[in-house]
């Protein structure tokens, strides 16, 4: 299938020959083994990213998006095509890229400060004396509105803030790359919303490159600079680009009657319910192993 008409041609989405991409994902193919074959779960994903940009990964459940991010942060190696951060390859975990799990996965002996601790040692140890340390980690703290609670552990607060305590685990690392999947997927629509404009307020001022794995339309318009949608597996790809050029900071309130917001929101709506159904189809003609399928896990 040639998915060349689905993409969006915006000068965006792709760079100038003369310019290098900050964070260029270079047609990457991820083939998993099964007892019947290879499952092919990715197949030639493009995607350049500037330095800076809000870029949010949406589409089905099984589309692949996990798996594009779990590349990028050195988890998993493709089977073709690669990845290059600063013109560097990426072929293992680093510093440079913190990853924020749905799951907050706080270490529930200790407390807020000591998690976030953890991080900082283990980057900065050879090159932060105690006091700078303790300065660094108390300000990643209050940069998640989390400095009140910093000495209570993971059982005395609420899920929200053990949230905002992985994300001030992440930040406390200096990454170049903050990679999300589904940071806010288990939190209530009201923490959830706090959690959205405080990301935005964190992404403003630390100008962090950040991509967002998430489920939620309204979420990926009101965040991203960027919505890459992905057609469902097995081969998944990006389906389409969307450029969000909102103004920003943005309101949520201010953008609910927004002519603009509403077509953006009703252009991924109907690739996800109606463009996607196509590619379902097309797909559907290909021979593909459904016992293969079976072999792999249910991955977003």
């Amino acid at each position: 299938m040639n998915l060349t008409t689905e993409k969006n041609n915006s000068a965006s989405n792709t760079l100038n020959n003369n310019q290098k991409a900050f964070l260029d994902i270079s047609h990457i193919d991820m083939v998993f083994p099964t007892p019947t074959g290879g499952f092919t779960a990715l197949k030639e994903v493009d995607l350049q990213i500037n330095k800076g940009e809000f870029i949010s990964l949406i589409g089905h459940s099984g589309c692949g998006k996990s798996t594009v991010l779990n590349i990028v942060a050195g988890l998993y190696q493709a089977t073709k095509g690669g990845i290059l951060l600063k013109n560097k390859e990426v072929n293992e975990p680093g510093p440079e890229r913190a990853v924020v799990f749905q799951n907050h996965s706080l270490l529930p002996w200790l407390t807020a400060y000591q998690n976030v601790e953890l991080a900082v040692k283990q980057v900065f140890k050879k090159g932060m004396s105690k006091g700078e340390m303790k300065e660094w980690i108390e300000y990643n703290l209050k940069l998640v509105h989390m400095d009140h609670a910093m000495h209570k552990r993971p059982n005395e607060i609420s899920g929200g803030m053990k949230q905002r305590v992985g994300i001030a685990r992440a930040l406390a690392m200096q990454p170049e790359v903050l990679l999300m999947d589904e940071p806010f997927g288990a939190l209530d629509a009201l923490t959830r919303a706090h959690m959205q404009d405080s990301l935005m307020e964190i992404q403003n001022e630390l100008n962090n490159t950040v991509i967002m794995i998430t489920h939620d339309v309204d979420e990926a318009v009101l965040l991203s600079d960027r919505i890459v949608m992905m057609t469902n597996g097995p081969e998944a790809t990006i389906g389409e680009i969307l450029d969000v050029k909102l103004e920003r900071p943005r309101s949520r309130l201010s953008l609910a009657k927004d002519l603009e917001y509403n077509r953006l929101r009703s252009e991924v709506l109907t690739f996800l319910y109606e463009k996607q159904r196509k590619v379902e189809n097309i797909n559907s003609n290909a021979p593909t192993s459904k016992a293969a399928s079976k072999q792999v896990v249910n991955e977003t």
